[in-house]
């Protein structure tokens, strides 16, 4: 238990850091409610699930080809910049509006997706803090245990998109007007700027 539970405080630190999914979870909870900022998260673990399965059987070097790490810092920067202008043109709308939640929760679900896999960020942290904790492991458990244990960082993300999902929720239910669209106006120029900072990334690659 002590394992499974340390791969879960793994998989909060994981979650924790401030970055576009965070922003994206806060845009769409405030616009939106608890159900869309949570299945941004989930979104998002989904593509880290893939990540992680990549690297549990070796299939992961193929990310560190040129080509492919351009595409996906070409393919971030076009989400995330798209992703950061809609909710900014989103915000001149009440968030507390009925009207607004005709977005199915599908789109949030691939907007955290999208995202998530998009992001060369994630593949080297992935790869940097799981592989090696992989590598130790591997070392005194069974490869069901691994699985095990692994499926424990997935508790870790689901807490803390539930934490973030609640708060930005939250958000919605005790601010008023002004402040939501503010709140969403700096959360999709966070995702912008995260955009244009994978787009310089990509043109260093090309160049």
């Amino acid at each position: 238990m002590g394992v499974f539970f340390s791969y879960i405080l793994l998989g909060l630190s994981l979650s924790a850091p401030i970055g576009p999914i965070n922003a994206a979870q806060v845009d769409k909870g405030i616009k939106f409610g608890f159900l869309h900022a949570w299945v941004v998260g989930v979104g998002a673990m989904v593509a880290d699930l893939i990540f992680m399965m990549l690297i549990y059987f070796g299939l992961v070097q193929f990310m560190d080809l040129p080509f492919v790490k351009t595409f996906l810092w070409s393919f971030g920067c076009f989400v995330l910049i798209y992703t950061g202008v809609e909710g900014i043109l989103g915000s001149k709308q009440d968030p507390t509006d009925g009207g607004l939640v005709r977005e199915s929760p599908m789109k949030s679900f691939r907007t955290g997706f999208f995202m998530a896999l998009s992001n060369p960020l994630n593949i080297l942290f992935w790869l940097g803090i799981y592989g090696s904790v992989l590598a130790k492991t591997a070392d005194s458990f069974e490869n069901y245990q691994l699985f095990i244990y692994s499926s424990g960082i997935f508790v870790g993300i689901l807490i803390w998109d539930f934490v973030m999902a609640s708060v930005a929720s939250g958000f919605r239910k005790h601010l008023n007007t002004r402040y939501l669209q503010g709140i969403s106006i700096v959360a999709g120029l966070f995702l912008i700027a995260f955009g244009f900072y994978f787009g310089y990334q990509a043109l260093s690659l090309l160049l």
